[in-house]
């Protein structure tokens, strides 16, 4: 089934393409969230008269991708993990963690846009990264990758316990047996004095 793109799809293309895609994602997906229009002459005559202001929008965003690629070539960014003696970081500098460091820099940039080699950063050190921005533009940004220091706090010294009622009552018990004994010696020994 034929569509005209209402807005830009990364997936797809871009607002003005014209694309074949199947009649379910057509009907299910594209027209519901007014992504594509149908291909009739009507929608092709609406997309025509619109054709300069699209190309407008596109030539803007062309620029902007430009500006926007000298300035993250220009970027380095310092992430700090947490990370073992040997290096290895206790998780993964992943597209999302790049993306919200690029956030705290003031870039807003998808995490599907970032590229990263294998499944991530895995270990402290210097890498690039390749972002996606508009059309064929893209930009690459170091990421130097910093262990962050994890303090080990010395187990604290455990206070000896108190003694509880069952302590209590064992040293009660004790005692009471050691007073029988004093009392059962007491008069053996007043008997043997007698004598």
């Amino acid at each position: 089934m034929k569509v005209i793109l209402n807005k830009d799809l990364a997936t797809l293309g871009e607002e003005g393409d014209v694309k074949e895609v199947a009649k379910g994602y057509a009907r299910n997906y594209l027209f519901p969230r007014g992504i594509a229009l149908p291909y009739t002459p009507r929608m092709i005559k609406i997309i025509e008269g619109r054709r300069a202001e699209i190309e407008a929008r596109k030539e803007q965003k062309r620029l902007d991708a430009r500006g926007i690629k000298e300035k993250l070539d220009a970027l380095e960014l310092s992430i700090t993990m947490p990370a073992g003696a040997n290096g290895k970081l206790y998780g993964a500098v992943t597209n999302q963690t790049i993306a919200e460091e690029l956030a705290k820099n003031g870039f807003q940039i998808e995490r599907k846009r970032i590229e990263l080699a294998g499944n991530g950063f895995k270990n402290v050190g210097k890498y690039k990264a390749v972002i996606k921005l508009y059309e064929n533009h893209s930009a690459e940004i170091s990421i130097t990758i910093i262990a962050q220091e994890i303090k080990t706090e010395a187990p604290a010294v455990k206070p000896a316990p108190r003694r509880g009622r069952r302590d209590e009552s064992d040293s009660r018990k004790e005692s009471e047996k050691e007073e029988q004994k004093t009392e059962a010696e007491a008069p053996a020994a007043e008997e043997t004095a007698s004598e």
